[in-house]
This record gives structure tokens, sequence and C-alpha cells, in this order.
């Protein structure tokens, strides 16, 4: 019984929206959609993550770029409630650790603390920065000062008064250098002795004035050293009153400070430090100069009122958990790093100078990344890690871990990390970091698998009309009316490749929809209507269909031979698929099959020059396979043939030419023509059973383009695969061709129903002789090589 088209109802199937209320007419009477449609695994498994508080339940989101992996996620941790992780937020500062200033210390305060802290103490500051110089500069000071330096002085003369006095009674005198020093001179009555008025004194008397000059040196020794003890004391009486004058300026300032932080230990024990630092150094307060002050805020020396200063890292404005995206991970962006600034030629850095990363913003809730850009900047991945084994984020110069060096920098105190990582990478990401990374799954130990498509049905096309009324709402265009809806939900299908399966690459549809939007309005339509859907699909075609225009000119021009009408023997019309970065076509070319004598083998001519795959290969060799189980069970087929793809110059791969080829070949075998108005495309096993393809639309709509170039004929259709049926999804030019018997699409389940069409006789099957029935193709295969091979037998004979 001969096989019958399919009909035009089987190649589309038309959206009907039946679950919509006949009130909606539009999107605009669609609530739309807070979540991603169809996506229910994989916001189940982001779910389960960022609940699990342990360490390494960070998530790896799998799947195509244009799913919605970002937007699902987003829409999902937009909607918890504040502390709905179970994670307290805090705020992380850095301050000057005043016993190393290389060692930075950290603040932890209470979300919200740290801003509000840094202007306490800028408050303070600007205080102590009036009240510390007014304090010293009044009568009470000055005159504590004065006395305590009469004391001194007073001291100083008594004892100096006493050793004078004595050297005057041994003819010595006391005088001060010009550099300062003591010096004891022999006199001659009261002026010193010159040398001519010294050598004329007796060898006695010379001999007694330096037993006493020598004497008095020992006492005037014993006197300075006093007197230094004498100025020690001073100096610590002048610290202790200044930093008793300075104590009661301090109590009264910090008071209020210290009351204010009292419920926070970290905060009272920098304040009780800074405390006793301003008390080491009150000179930071008191400097006069201006020269010394600007020198102070820029320098790297201790005594700079910049250490005072509050480095807020990070600072939550909200108990919402913070969600970062980081466009650009590099090691910086993700981990922060220390800036140096320049005063006068000279570079400097200090705890002020610190800035935060990624990391350190989504310390408490959740970073989004995607991988392939985290694996494209040196360093990047092993800081990760690091940061997600250990749980604490150290802020490492990258300059020292490329050059290895031990350049002076900061070693700031490491903050806690208590953060969840979303990677977002494709398949063969996810199993290169599988393969060549241990701690991988170690660490990411949940993958959120985004779904490419989802099962058509009356409820999930309700449920994707609301995912189109939320992309509406969204962009804020015009709304869609429901032939539209309808319309874009077919073109959604189409992306699947599916009747019944819908695309979720949301990138599509949403450009789809902007793209119809843009033809509304120039058509200032106040509504997306079916017409500016179809205009819209049309002008991307338009864009991106220059490779298949000039594929097609080459049918126009003739350069590419193909018939679409006739027989002809050892020929016949396969169908492939071309693409571009953004664009498929189907592809019509000429397969032949040539035979002569020789062993049964099947020369892949593709093969042979390497422009064939290695999936065409293993074609070939199946249906070889098939043509010695139906022609060569007794003995070998004396035919050898070679198969080739006419005008192909690309390249080959894949088994879609498979059907086509062994009927190309049964056709030289037997000599029987082959239908010139019938493509065919389809794979095969050792069965000869129909298998499914790919790229079946544009299969179909190739062959159909080039009959119009080569001239239309009644009888022109292809032959696909019965299980591709429901991959079809064709233009309405087709199925309208189909609908008035103008072009078919026949489906068939084996091989032999294609030879039956395109040779109009029966295959035949093997009788209880073992031969076929003369006038069926494998008969009259049978006949040629059971011919062939008595002639050899004969000739093997004779001679």
């Amino acid at each position: 019984m001969p096989i019958k088209p399919l009909s035009s109802t089987k190649l589309y199937r038309a959206s009907s929206l039946k679950k919509l209320s006949s009130d909606c007419k539009s999107t605009k009477h669609l609530e739309p959609l807070d979540e991603i449609v169809g996506q229910a695994r994989a916001q189940q498994a982001v779910e389960f993550a960022l609940s699990m508080k342990e360490k390494g339940y960070n998530i790896y989101a799998l799947g195509r770029n244009g799913l919605g992996k970002r937007t699902m996620v987003l829409r999902h941790l937009n909607r918890q409630a504040p502390n709905s992780n179970g994670r307290t937020l805090f705020d992380w500062c850095y301050v000057v650790n005043f016993d190393d200033t290389r060692s930075p210390k950290v603040l932890k305060l209470p979300a919200g603390m740290g801003l509000q802290f840094k202007k306490d103490m800028e408050k303070l500051m600007s205080k102590l920065l009036k009240a510390l110089p007014l304090a010293f500069d009044n009568e009470m000071y000055y005159n504590r000062a004065d006395k305590l330096k009469n004391q001194l002085a007073s001291k100083q003369e008594d004892a100096l008064r006493s050793l004078t006095e004595e050297a005057k009674r041994h003819g010595v005198g006391l005088s001060i250098s010009p550099q300062g020093n003591y010096e004891l001179v022999a006199l001659n009555g009261e002026e010193p002795h010159t040398e001519e008025s010294y050598l004329a004194l007796s060898a006695t008397e010379q001999a007694n004035m330096q037993t006493a000059i020598s004497a008095l040196e020992a006492q005037l020794r014993g006197i300075i050293r006093q007197i230094t003890l004498w100025e020690e004391e001073y100096s610590e009486k002048q610290q202790k009153h200044d930093e008793q004058v300075a104590e009661e300026v301090l109590t009264h300032a910090l008071e209020s400070l210290k009351e204010q932080y009292s419920d926070q230990s970290s905060v009272k024990a920098y304040i009780k430090a800074m405390h006793k630092d301003i008390l080491d150094n009150l000179d930071i307060f008191l400097e006069e100069s201006e020269e010394q002050a600007a020198l102070a805020y820029a320098s790297m020396s201790k005594k700079m009122p910049r250490r005072y200063q509050i480095n807020v890292l990070v600072s939550q404005e909200s108990q919402m958990q913070p969600i970062i995206v980081e466009e650009t991970p590099n090691y910086h962006t993700i981990f922060g790093y220390v800036e140096n600034a320049t005063y006068k030629g000279t570079v400097f850095t200090d705890f002020s100078l610190i800035r935060p990363g990624s990391l350190h913003k989504a310390n408490g809730g959740v970073l989004m990344i995607d991988a392939v850009k985290v694996l494209e900047h040196p360093y990047v991945w092993d800081g990760l890690k690091r940061a997600l084994r250990s749980r604490m984020l150290s802020l490492t110069s990258l300059e020292r871990e490329v050059t290895l060096s031990g350049t002076i920098s900061l070693d700031p105190e490491a903050i806690p990390l208590d953060v969840k990582i979303i990677l977002f990478g494709d398949f063969a990401t996810y199993k290169l970091l599988q393969q060549y990374d241990a701690e991988f799954t170690e660490l990411f130990r949940v993958t959120a698998d985004f779904e490419d498509r989802m099962p058509r049905t009356d409820e999930s096309e309700a449920h994707y009309a609301q995912f189109i009324s939320s992309i509406v709402h969204s962009n804020q265009i015009l709304h869609c009316d429901k032939k539209a809806i309808a319309r874009v939900i077919e073109f959604s299908s189409r992306q699947a490749d599916d009747q019944n399966m819908l695309s979720l690459h949301s990138v599509d549809i949403a450009n789809l929809l902007r793209e119809a939007n843009y033809c509304a309005r120039a058509a200032n339509a106040n509504m997306i209507r079916i017409s500016h859907v179809e205009q819209a699909l049309f002008n991307k075609e338009k864009r991106i269909c220059r490779a298949k225009d000039d594929f097609m000119q080459s049918f126009i021009n003739g350069t590419t031979l193909i018939d679409t009408q006739g027989e002809t023997v050892g020929q016949v019309n396969g169908l492939s698929v071309m693409s571009t970065s953004d664009y498929q076509f189907g592809a019509p070319s000429r397969i032949t099959a040539t035979t002569s004598f020789g062993e049964g083998r099947v020369f892949d001519i593709e093969r042979k020059v390497e422009l064939s795959g290695s999936i065409h290969s293993k074609g070939v060799m199946i249906l070889t396979a098939y043509i010695a189980s139906i022609l060569g069970k007794t003995d070998k087929i004396p035919l050898s043939t070679h198969l080739t793809f006419e005008q192909s110059y690309g390249g080959v791969d894949g088994d879609s030419a498979t059907m086509a080829e062994l009927c190309a070949m049964l056709s030289s075998f037997s000599g029987k023509g082959l239908r010139q108005d019938i493509a065919i495309t389809g794979s095969m096993n050792q069965f000869g059973e129909a298998q499914p393809i790919g790229g079946v639309n544009e299969k179909i709509e190739g062959f159909f383009d080039v009959c119009k170039i080569k001239g239309r004929r009644d009888t022109q259709g292809v032959i696909i695969p019965q299980s591709n049926v429901h991959n079809l999804m064709l233009r309405h030019d087709i199925v309208e061709a189909v609908e008035k018997g103008k072009f078919h699409i026949w489906a068939i389940s084996h091989v032999n129903q294609a030879i039956e069409l395109l040779t109009g006789a029966k295959v035949g099957t093997l009788n209880t002789k073992g031969e076929y029935p003369k006038n069926s193709i494998l008969g009259l295969a049978q006949a040629r090589l059971s011919e062939l091979l008595k002639k050899h037998a004969k000739d093997i004979h004779s001679k």
C-alpha cells in the first residue's frame, strides 16, 4: 500500500491559548510572572543551596546563555525577606593598629553602624584639634610650666655657683665655650692665663694648678650628670603635666563616645588604644607649622591625624542580604586592593587606602559571577577557592602574588567570610572544571541545571503567555494582542524544534518582542499585533540571511547542479543544513553513486579526500552492512560502489544522508531511476529502520525554495523519518502548498518505503529459494549481480 503524504495539520501546531480566559484580549489583562517559566528544577536547587549554611554549598548555574539564569536567580533572591538566610549582616571597617601600622585591624560593627562610627570619630577629632591646643594655651598651663622650668634652672644655677666659687679659690674659672660646653681655665687674677703668663709660672705652681683643675673637672662631670638627671626629671614632670591636661580634655571628649559604643567590645578596645596613643603623641595636635601639618596628613610616619580615621570598607544599607553581580571579575575587583598615594614625590600607603572587592560587599549574601570570565583572569580562580576553603577574606597584594618579592606593603587582618558564590556557565566549562580541578565539586556542591525547553501543553501555553506579559511590562513596550501572543508561542516552538515543546531561551523571545514593538510603533499602532511579529521575524531573517541568499543564487545561475524533475539512475537529492553563527538554512545537494565490477567495497569519496567526518563515515559503514545483509548473504557482491556529495567542497559530517546514499546505491545496482522531484533526509540503522535527524524544518524549506527557483511541480516533496514528524513547524507558504496538494511530505519508518517512493517499484521480499521478485528493485539488483558472478566464474574457468 503506497504511503500517503502528511496532511497540512501535521506540519505546524498553532497555538489556541485555550486556558486563557475569554476576557483576556492582550498582555494588559495578564498578570506578569514573578519567576522564570519552566525552571522549577533549577529554582529548587538554588533554594536548597542558599538554605545550607555549611561550607561548600555554592552553586554552578548550568545552561546556555540566554536562558534567563541570572534573571531567575535575582528575582528569587529579591523576593527573600530580611535575614531569610539566617545570616547576620555586619559593617566592616579597617583602623590603624597602634602597635604595628603595617597590620591594620578590623572592626566588626552591626549593620549600618560603620558610617555613624566614622562620623563620630571625625567629630571627636575635630573637637580635639581645637580643644587640646586651647588646653595648652592658657595662663594656668604656662605658670605651671614656668614653675617647673624655674625649678630646674634654680637647681642648675646653685650647683654651678658652688663649683664656680670653689674653682676661684684655686685660681680656676668656669666658662662656657661657643659650642655650649662647660670649660675650666686657669686664672691670672680675674682674667684667664695667656700662654706666656702660664709658662711664666713655676713648675710647682703649674702642677698645683693642674691638680686643682683635675679635681674640679671630676666635680663638674658629676654636676653635669646631675643636671642631665634633673632635665630628665623635668621632662617627665612636664610630660606628666601635659598628659594630665590632655587627660582632662580626652576624658570629657571620649565620655559620650564610650557610652554610645559600650556594647561593642571591639570599638571599646579601639577607643582605649586610641586614648593611650593620643597621650603618647600629643604633638600631633599641637603642630603650629602648616607645612608640618600637611606633611603629617600625607606621610607614613606614625604622627599623622589620618591614623585616627575610620576606613569603612563595607556599610550595609539594610538588613536585606547583599546581592552583588560582578561583571568584570579580575583580582582587584573580587578581592579588593590597597591604593598608593603620592606626596611631593614620595609614594606611600596606609590602612585608609584599602579598597573593598566584590567578596567584601557580598559578605553575608550572594556573589554572582560568570565562570568563563573568572577563568580568563589569572589568579582569580585560585584566590576564590582559597577564600571559600578558609572562609576568611585576606587582602593579599597581587603584585606580591605575581612577583614573589618582599616588597613592603600592608598586611591587613583577615575578615571572616560567609558568602554564597553562584557561577554562571555552560556545560563545556562545567566539565572542564570537573575534570581538571579536584576541589571544584567540593566547593560547588550544587548544580542548578537550567532547562532549554519545556513541554507544550494548554497549561504551559497559558503560563508562557504570562511570561510574555512579564517581558512586555519589564521592557515597557506595547502590549500584545492575543494573536500576537499565540504567534510568539509558535515561534518559541520552532526555536525548540518540536511541536510539543517550548523554548526557554528567554533572550530570543525578549528580542522578538522588542523588534515587534519597533515595527508596531513605526506603523503608529497602539498594540503589537500578529502582523508586527511577522514583520519583525521577516526583518530579522533579512538581516542575517546573506549566506542563504548567496547559496540560493548558485541555483539561479546554474553554478550548483540539481534536478527537480525527471528520473536518473544512481542520483538522489539529499538535504543538509548549513549554518553561520546566528542563522541556519537548508542546503539541498546532489548525491551520486556509481558502480563497477569489484569486490563489494563501498568507496566513500568524501572520506578518501578527508572531507568526511567520523559520523558520516559511520553512516556509510552502516549502509554497507545493510546492503551486504540483503544482497550478499550467499556470495560476495561483485560490485564496487563510489559515493559522493557532488559539488561539496567544505566537508561533510553527520549521518542524515544515509538513506539517500542507500537509495542511490540500489538505483545504481538495479538500473532503476530515482525521482528527482523528491528530496530525502534521514539516518538508518543496520536493519534499515529510519532514524531521526536534526534541522528537519530547514531542510524541507531549503528544498522547497530550490524547487521554486528551478520550477514548481505539484509532484515535488520531501521524505523524512516518521520520528521527525513532531519536529515540524514549517513556514506558512509550505503548509499552504501541502494543503493545496502542490507539495508533499512523506514520513517513513523504513528505508524500503523511501525506495518505493523514489522508484515507483516494490523493493521486494526474499522468498524461500533466496530470490527476490524479478521486477522488484532488489530482484533487478540480484539479477545483475548473479549475471556478473556467472560471467566472472566463466572467465576464470576459460583461463
